[in-house]
């Protein structure tokens, strides 16, 4: 299928690995030209290299900050009249909500909501005087299944998630869309993370942690990064105007409510 976004431009925020990176390929693959950024230049050089081997032309690196002004300021320098911007950032550590305080629950917000709000506050504008634009968050499953142990990323990209709705519907009629990918067990950096801390909780193997989450998924396996990356291409594409607002759950089956 022709997405029909061959010549559009792309931001893809933190894409030097995992998620971010996979929708900058697929992007890429469909003819879009990327930015992609990450605070860290050696895995972002890298991820360069890998990309420039689809095109070297299309594709640009910004090393900055998402989570600061300066940073955002650069990002959005690099291209300005972008089409379609895909948010992205890391998510704090699990954590007891007793164990928070006030620069816990600040960075978390600035780095889970307000880095996002403010991307789309810089391209908007250009997107509406084009005709054209998508916005893709990526947020979280716990956004729709919130878990006690994760209240700080959850807290956040949930008052993403109601300001992009609400965003959504004033901007429909310009053909520009926004929506949200909630992805949970994707076979990414952040499950190694997870895995690690259970094996340390557990005391058992990096084997044994991985099966033990692998079962707790209703398709009983991780999700691969290239099955988001497609997912996030199609929602950029013209045959997605028409879906805005919403909350893609890319979970293998596991969300058990209804909506």
């Amino acid at each position: 299928m022709d997405l029909g976004v061959n010549g559009k431009k792309a931001i893809v925020c933190a894409s030097s690995k995992g998620l971010g990176k996979a929708c900058a390929k697929a992007l890429m693959e469909e003819g879009v030209s990327v930015v992609i950024n990450a605070r860290g230049e050696e895995q972002l050089s890298e991820t360069y290299k890998e990309l420039s081997k689809i095109d070297k032309d299309r594709v640009s690196m910004v090393v900055a900050d998402l989570n600061t002004e300066e940073g955002r300021e650069k990002i959005v320098e690099s291209c300005p009249d972008a089409d379609i911007l895909i948010n992205n950032n890391n998510g704090p550590p699990p954590v007891n909500f007793l164990d928070t305080d006030k620069d816990a629950w600040l960075e978390a917000l600035e780095s889970n909501m307000l880095a996002a709000i403010f991307m789309i506050q810089a391209l908007l504008p250009g997107m509406k005087q084009r005709k054209f634009g998508r916005i893709i968050n990526i947020t979280s499953a716990m956004v729709k299944s919130p878990h006690p142990m994760m209240s700080l990323s959850t807290s956040a990209r949930t008052g993403l998630t109601a300001f992009s709705k609400g965003l959504s519907k004033e901007v429909a009629k310009d053909n520009v869309t926004i929506n949200n990918l909630l992805p949970e067990r994707f076979d990414t950096d952040r499950q190694v993370f997870m895995t690690e801390m259970l094996m340390k909780n557990q005391n058992i193997s990096r084997d044994e942690a991985r099966s033990q989450i692998a079962s707790s998924i209703a398709a009983n396996r991780f999700g691969k990064p290239e099955e988001f990356g497609a997912t996030c291409a199609f929602l950029c594409s013209q045959q997605a105007s028409f879906i805005s607002g919403q909350n893609i759950q890319l979970d293998g089956g596991s969300y058990e409510g209804l909506i």
